[in-house]
C-alpha cells in the first residue's frame, strides 16, 4: 500500500512509442509518478522494442503496475504452440508475426509474469480493480447497459474497475460500481486520432477521473510503419492502421473490417476460422468500409 493523490492510467499502446512518450511526458509535467498500464503494450505498429524499452525505463524510475492484455497472450500462446499458424504476406497475422520476431526473451518472460487482473491499493482510497478486458476474461469487454457486464461488475468486491481493450474512453456507474476506461494510447477510437489516457485524483476518500486526449506527431508513426515493410507483410491490416491513426473512427476499425471479412468468408465457404481468412475477403471488406479518398 502506498500514499498518493494522483496516478496515470494508460492502456492499449500497441507499439506506438511516440504517442506513449507524449502521454508520459504530459503526466510527468503534472507531477505524476505512479503509472498503471492495462495491457496490449505492442502489436500493430513499428519497432516494438522502442516501446518495451520505454516501459522498462519507466518501471525502473517510477512506481508502475502492469496488467496482461490479450496481445500479450497472443505472443505467449504462439511460442507455447511451437510458433505455428502465422505467416508473412497475410493481413490476419503478418503484423503479429512481425511483432513476435522483434520481441526478446526478456519481453516474453515479462509478459508471462503479468496477471490479467490485479487489486491496486493506495492508502486512504478505494481499492482499484485493474484489468484489460474484464475481471473475468482478458479479452472480455465491459459495456454500459449490457446484462453480462452488469453481472460481472456486481461480483467485484471493489468499487472502482479500470479496464481497456475497447480503445474508447468511457465511464459508467452501476449502483456502487464505477467502471473507467482510459481509451487507447496508441490506437484510439472516437478521438480524431488523438492519444488518450486518464488521470485519477484521490480526494476525500474517493477517486475523481480526468480523461486526457493529446495531439501528437502521427506522421512520424506512419514513417516508421513504411520503413518496416509491413505494407507488404500485412497489406490490408496496414492500410486500416494508417486510416485509424488519422481518423480513429470506430466504424472503420480493425475489428470492424475483420468482422466483415470473416462474414464474407462464411458466406462463400460456410465456415471461417481465425486466422485462416483469405486476402480476397480482406480486400472486399476493406473497400466496403473504408473510402481511401478520405484518408489524409
Amino acid at each position: 500500500m502506498s500514499r498518493t493523490n494522483k496516478i496515470a492510467v494508460l492502456s492499449d499502446i500497441h507499439g506506438n512509442y511516440i504517442a506513449l512518450k507524449r502521454c508520459v511526458d504530459y503526466a510527468l509535467d503534472k507531477g505524476i509518478n505512479i503509472f498503471v498500464f492495462l495491457g496490449d503494450y505492442v502489436g500493430d505498429l513499428a519497432y516494438p522494442q522502442k516501446t518495451m524499452n520505454m516501459l522498462y525505463d519507466l518501471a525502473g524510475q517510477y512506481e508502475c503496475y502492469f496488467i496482461k492484455g490479450n496481445k500479450e497472450n497472443y505472443w505467449l500462446h504462439y511460442r507455447k504452440n511451437g510458433e505455428q499458424g502465422w505467416k508473412d504476406m497475410d493481413s490476419t497475422t503478418g503484423t503479429l508475426l512481425y511483432t513476435y520476431r522483434n520481441l526478446t526473451d526478456r519481453d516474453l518472460h515479462c509478459f508471462s509474469t503479468l496477471k490479467h487482473v490485479q487489486a491496486i491499493e493506495f492508502e486512504g482510497l478505494p481499492i482499484l480493480t485493474a484489468c484489460h478486458g474484464s475481471p473475468e476474461k482478458v479479452n472480455g469487454t465491459l459495456l454500459p447497459n449490457d446484462a453480462r457486464t452488469l453481472e460481472i461488475i456486481e461480483k467485484d468486491a471493489n468499487e472502482y474497475i479500470l479496464c481497456g481493450h475497447t480503445h474508447i474512453q468511457q465511464k459508467f456507474v452501476h449502483f456502487r460500481n464505477v467502471v473507467l476506461n482510459p481509451g487507447s494510447v496508441g490506437m484510439p477510437l472516437g478521438s480524431d486520432g488523438k492519444a488518450q489516457f486518464m488521470i485519477l485524483y484521490g480526494e476525500n476518500g474517493s477517486w475523481q477521473e480526468q480523461f486526457v486526449s493529446l495531439e501528437y506527431n502521427v506522421s512520424d508513426v506512419i514513417v516508421d510503419l513504411k520503413e518496416t515493410g509491413l505494407g507488404k507483410a500485412a497489406s490490408f491490416w496496414y492500410k486500416i492502421t494508417i486510416n485509424s491513426l488519422h481518423t480513429g473512427r470506430k466504424s472503420q476499425s480493425h475489428g470492424s473490417v475483420l468482422g466483415r471479412a470473416m462474414d464474407l468468408c462464411k458466406q462463400k465457404y460456410g465456415l471461417c476460422v481465425w486466422p485462416k481468412i483469405p486476402e480476397e475477403f480482406w480486400e472486399k471488406a476493406y473497400y466496403e468500409i473504408i473510402n481511401e479518398d478520405e484518408i489524409l
